[in-house]
């Protein structure tokens, strides 16, 4: 099976800052950088298209030809809770930070996950898709969820997630047995 993931294109929100879940606008280069995304999509045909019910992964599959993707709550990026829209010098000021980065894949945010809590909601979902029969399908989604995705694959451990975000608009594909 073969699983293409679509990170969203660029944000409009300022370096530094936790948005995780947070229903955030894109940056004026929107179109440009969604074309780069359609071009590499152009010319596959897939069994099915899911999308994270955020704008800025649902505006990238619209643009992209597929109007129509499923969208999907177990592919939305993770949930900062509390912490949604803070930025992280803000963040080191809060006394339960402390637990948070020092162990940032069991400890979730306050009111949030943790990368562990994510990585299982994604894995969840993908099983599904593998038990689904379906050959080629494409997922619009966040940088976290295409990190979890490929822990899920083999690619890495899931303490190596943060060295591995993909830059935004990037397209990946991936082989599953």
């Amino acid at each position: 099976m073969e699983i293409y993931l679509v990170r969203h294109t660029s944000v409009d929100v300022p370096a530094g800052y936790a948005y995780g879940q947070t229903d955030v606008p894109l940056r004026p280069s929107f179109e440009d950088e969604a074309e780069a995304v359609k071009k590499t999509l152009s010319g596959h045909i897939f069994d099915k298209v899911w999308s994270s019910p955020l704008t800025r992964c649902v505006r990238l599959a619209n643009y992209c030809g597929y109007p129509d993707a499923e969208k999907e709550d177990r592919i939305k990026e993770i949930s900062f809770g509390e912490w949604e829209m803070k930025s992280w010098d803000e963040l080191s000021s809060d006394p339960r930070s402390e637990a948070w980065f020092n162990d940032w894949i069991n400890v979730p945010a306050p009111s949030g996950e943790s990368l562990q809590d994510q990585y299982t909601r994604v894995s969840h979902f993908l099983n599904e898709i593998r038990e689904s029969g379906l050959q080629k399908v494409c997922i619009f989604a966040h940088g976290g969820v295409l990190t979890c995705a490929r822990v899920y694959a083999g690619e890495y451990d899931l303490k190596e997630a943060f060295k591995n975000v993909p830059s935004y608009g990037t397209v990946i594909r991936l082989k599953l047995d």
